[in-house]
């Protein structure tokens, strides 16, 4: 899969600088470990030195959580190269988080702008909160990091998630968005990816925090309802998780790729860390083969997977339905490689 990808883009045609490239380019890096294939990290560099100078400086103002989530990559460029530039690209990120607006209770807004104030969306702790564990390994900072990820995830979940475990989209502190509810301020739906995102958000920085880290209970407590409720909403058919995830019984609602990918990977890992009962490895498998069924190899030798949800907002079960499902989207081909390099040893 990362040899198709790089056969059909150069690091200077596979995008500008975004989440979902990151979130690819994080899963070819995997790839590059294990394989010790020296193209892959050339590739990656090649991306990232599109957007930061030999000074270090790079042209992002950081607004919002979504442009944060490629930083891994100057973290992990830091890291394999040693170079200095990575280290203060990395460090723009870290300083702005000390003015980036907040909710009330200390979440992190999606964005610093006006239709994105006061809100908390499921996919921005992904965005932000992996980086920034792996920033303070790297530069010794973890003091701060540490706690701040961990915050993020307990006061987000504290907000989305609701009593059959699984977490609304977003969350709006005003209630004055056209999606909240207004009286709990959430979401209307359970939308795949969003949860996807913070399953895979919570382990990593259960990975990162130390065990007796304060709020690492309450992280536990989160995760573990999560995962009961993945496992009781997984399609048996397909080991697959729907669109929708509560509403899998509707004739119009479809299994998406990229989640089931960012489910798997979270309860195969919880289940590997102790996080979660040993039984979920079970459930992770299921998921396995059911997103490997959406892999096929052409005529040409690529790979395509297929079925993956195209970028999207918040909305109502109609909206998410009738997104498109694509083929070679990058959310889903990072999501798999993810995944992959968890389970395709076991």
């Amino acid at each position: 899969m990362v040899d198709s990808t790089m056969d059909r883009y150069t690091p200077a045609t596979i995008g500008g600088w975004s989440y979902p490239v990151g979130l690819y380019l994080y899963g070819q890096y995997l790839t590059y470990r294990r394989t010790h294939d020296a193209r892959y990290l050339t590739y990656i560099k090649s991306y990232v030195d599109r957007f930061v100078k030999s000074d270090g400086s790079i042209g992002q103002s950081f607004n919002n959580l979504d442009s944060m989530q490629a930083g891994r990559l100057l973290v992990i460029l830091h890291h394999e190269t040693g170079q200095d530039r990575y280290r203060k690209a990395a460090k723009k990120i870290r300083d702005r988080l000390a003015t980036y607006p907040r909710t009330a209770d200390g979440g992190f807004w999606h964005a610093d702008n006006s239709s994105r104030a006061h809100q908390l969306w499921a996919d921005g702790v992904y965005m932000v909160n992996p980086f920034l564990v792996e920033y303070g390994r790297e530069f010794g900072d973890r003091a701060y990091t540490n706690d701040e990820a961990a915050e993020q995830l307990a006061v987000y979940g504290g907000h989305l998630q609701v009593a059959n475990g699984l977490l609304k989209h977003a969350y709006d502190e005003s209630r004055t968005a056209s999606w909240a509810d207004p009286h709990t301020g959430l979401a209307p739906e359970h939308w795949c990816r969003a949860i996807g995102w913070y399953s895979m958000a919570i382990v990593d920085v259960l990975d990162a925090i130390p065990g007796g880290h304060p709020r690492r209970p309450q992280l536990l407590d989160i995760f573990r309802r999560l995962a009961a409720g993945l496992e009781k909403y997984q399609d048996p058919a397909t080991g697959r998780w729907f669109q929708v995830v509560d509403k899998g019984g509707r004739a119009d609602n479809w299994t998406e790729t990229s989640c089931s990918s960012m489910f798997t990977y979270a309860l195969f890992r919880g289940a590997q860390q102790g996080y979660l009962d040993r039984h979920f490895t079970a459930v992770a498998r299921r998921g396995y083969e059911g997103v490997l069924a959406k892999v096929s190899v052409g005529t040409d030798g690529r790979t395509s997977l297929a079925d993956i949800s195209i970028g999207t907002n918040v909305g109502d079960y109609a909206y998410y339905i009738a997104r498109t499902r694509a083929t070679n989207d990058f959310h889903g081909l990072g999501a798999f490689l993810i995944m992959n390099e968890q389970l395709r040893g076991d």
